[in-house]
């Protein structure tokens, strides 16, 4: 073709696929690809959705033109397209273009489409913005970045994460184990691991909406103080909490963790705080958790870790759309900081395909709840949401990421830890 041949968009992704095809494309010029039977399918709209995959190639650009509606994915539900991602992760390579082909295809389906779209509002600051706007990590900047994530809306939160309103990994028993179920388990496991008692005192850092707090002060007898960055979060818990008849035992406050100034708690549990934190932030969040410490006391750390402990950036989907200024790392860093605090680590277990199923019920609760989702927080939102959960259950299934609980004592000065000498938990 020559330099100004017009081609089509079907033709244009049917040439840079290294293996064919393996679902049905379809495109607003009227052009086609891949099998006319294929179950699922994806479908470009209009010239903006094209616009976004020119002008930010890979993962960026497909979600900006799905979250704002101009490629479709067919035949699998928005609110669960875990088939059609696994599809796509698995048969979907394509091959980089030379720089002349490249200049061809672009000519060929219109240089206009190099003009930048102005990003979904569901689009957070690049990494770069955000850096000249507000120091990392400083107390500001993490209050906006929580918020960004959970002051969506709590009603929306309620009719994808079910009742418990925890937005954590679950623990199963086994199949049959529902989702609520697993919630509870999870709970009680780290009240365990944290050998609770009547009376003790538990410091709950990153509480979300209370779960963990009510949890334990009504099955345990703890006094528990948890907070949170989000204040929707801390208004949802306050109310939960007096409706229980808890509030005797049981107080979430709006708060950065590093402006709690109570210390001798016999337990601090941190669930799901980590990935927010920076892991050049470590060793100052260890040791602010280990002073809150009693000699005596526990920690149990629960995040999302990666399968190893080289520096990895976040992809640019999950740092624009979900977690912005999120960082995992592994396991071993993870222990080392901990070690590094001054903290014994005394157990570590890995929940990963605990928190795979975690997200296929949260995907579930969407697609079932979908309408009610849309009216509470916009399609858009709510595409976001679907995408992010399928992603992170294959990244779990495939070992890429995975879920640490790391068990820790702040030990007396002659090294009693109180620990016993094997674990005294329910497995």
């Amino acid at each position: 073709m020559s330099s100004t041949t017009p081609i089509t968009i079907g033709d244009a992704v049917a040439s840079l696929l290294r293996d064919g095809m393996p679902l049905r494309f379809t495109a607003y010029d009227g052009s086609t690809a891949g099998p006319a039977d294929a179950e699922i399918g994806l479908h470009l709209r209009n010239e903006r959705g094209l616009s976004y995959i020119l002008t930010a190639p890979g993962d960026l650009g497909m979600a900006r033109a799905y979250v704002s509606g101009d490629l479709d994915i067919e035949g699998v539900h928005p609110g669960d397209p875990y088939p059609a991602m696994l599809m796509l992760q698995r048969h979907l390579q394509f091959r980089r273009p030379s720089i002349s082909e490249a200049l061809k295809l672009v000519r060929g389906l219109g240089i206009s489409h190099l003009k930048p779209p102005p990003p979904p509002v569901q689009e957070h600051l690049p990494r770069w913005r955000r850096a000249v706007e507000g120091l990392r990590h400083s107390m500001a900047r993490d209050a906006e970045v929580i918020a960004h994530h959970y002051d969506v809306s709590n009603r929306f939160y309620e009719l994808v994460l079910g009742p418990s309103m925890t937005y954590t990994c679950a623990v199963y028993a086994d199949e049959a184990t529902t989702l609520e179920q697993a919630q509870a388990a999870k709970y009680d496991l780290i009240c365990q691991k944290l050998a609770l008692q009547p009376g003790q005192r538990l410091l709950d850092v990153g509480c979300g909406w209370g779960g963990m707090v009510r949890h334990a002060a009504r099955e345990y007898g703890v006094r528990v103080l948890g907070v949170t960055l989000s204040l929707e979060q801390a208004l949802w818990a306050k109310e939960r909490i007096d409706a229980e008849g808890l509030s005797d035992l049981a107080e979430v406050r709006h708060l950065d963790y590093r402006e709690v100034v109570e210390h001798n708690f016999d337990a601090v549990s941190s669930i799901g705080l980590t990935e927010h934190i920076g892991v050049g932030n470590y060793p100052a969040y260890f040791g602010f958790l280990r002073s809150k410490l009693r000699p005596g006391g526990r920690l149990l750390n629960h995040c999302i870790t990666r399968a190893d402990n080289r520096p990895t950036q976040t992809g640019a989907f999950i740092d624009r759309y979900v977690f912005p200024d999120g960082e995992l790392t592994g396991s071993g860093t993870i222990v080392s900081a901990v070690q590094n605090a001054g903290l014994e680590v005394q157990h570590a277990e890995n929940l990963r395909l605990h928190y795979a199923r975690t997200l296929a019920g949260w995907c579930a609760n969407l697609e079932t709840n979908w309408d009610e989702c849309v009216a509470e927080v916009g399609e858009g939102t709510a595409r976001v949401w679907g995408l992010y959960m399928a992603g992170s259950r294959i990244a779990f299934e495939r070992g890429e990421i995975e879920l640490h609980h790391v068990l820790a004592t702040r030990n007396h000065a002659d090294g009693r830890s109180g620990f016993p000498m094997r674990p005294d938990w329910q497995p």
